[in-house]
């Protein structure tokens, strides 16, 4: 709540800045006048701050790695032991992954993966192969059109079937040689063993079904 100005004030305010425009419009005064305090004030609480710059967004190209890329956002969804909260886990986690693909950096996916997962061990040897000594990938991106789960309440773990969908990936060493060949897209089924564990989902076993 802005505070009242009592009249004695506002006469005081009125009364300063009409001396003010006063010796302002006298061009025949040769002494410099002070500002007043109630300009400065104003002045200052007017001010409008330079705005923050937002970071931009680049992919990847033939020219360097991908610049300032969203880091997917685990749903709310996705924290319940529910049908609904390891679909939307499974949609997450392959989000992360297509970030560690366009990135290089795997913290986030491997925080939900167990070391016992044996095809994602893989996945990581790989993207950790494509990122070393300054290479890069280009592409890899990965979308989930469809998630399905067989839901078993009293089950310890949950059997989720994702359709995945990977751009073309394409590789270059540091100096921006083409590294080896691409990758072709791929649309295949995976097979995912999911489970609730200490209040968060987590990925037990992965592989592809033919």
């Amino acid at each position: 709540m802005t505070p009242r100005t009592s009249v004695s004030a506002r006469s005081f305010i009125i009364g300063s800045l009409a001396t003010v425009l006063t010796l302002t419009a006298c061009g025949n005064s040769t002494q410099p006048q002070s500002a007043s305090p109630t300009g400065s004030v104003s002045a200052s609480a007017t001010a409008t701050p330079s705005p923050t710059p937002t970071a931009v967004y680049r992919p990847a190209d033939a020219k360097g790695k991908a610049e300032n890329v969203p880091v997917p956002v685990l749903p709310e969804a996705a924290k319940a032991n529910s049908k609904e909260g390891v679909e939307a886990f499974a949609r997450y986690w392959f989000q992360a992954l297509s970030y560690a693909y366009e990135t290089g950096d795997m913290a986030v996916w491997s925080a939900m993966t167990s070391a016992e997962c044996v095809f994602c061990n893989r996945i990581k040897q790989g993207l950790e192969s494509a990122y070393v000594k300054g290479r890069w990938v280009v592409g890899g991106k990965m979308t989930t059109p469809s998630v399905e789960v067989n839901f078993k309440s009293e089950a310890l773990s949950q059997q989720v079937t994702i359709q995945t969908i990977q751009s073309q990936i394409d590789y270059y060493d540091a100096d921006g040689s083409v590294g080896q060949p691409s990758t072709p897209p791929s649309n295949s089924a995976s097979g995912m063993i999911a489970a609730f564990e200490s209040g968060s989902w987590k990925v037990k076993d992965l592989g592809l079904l033919r």
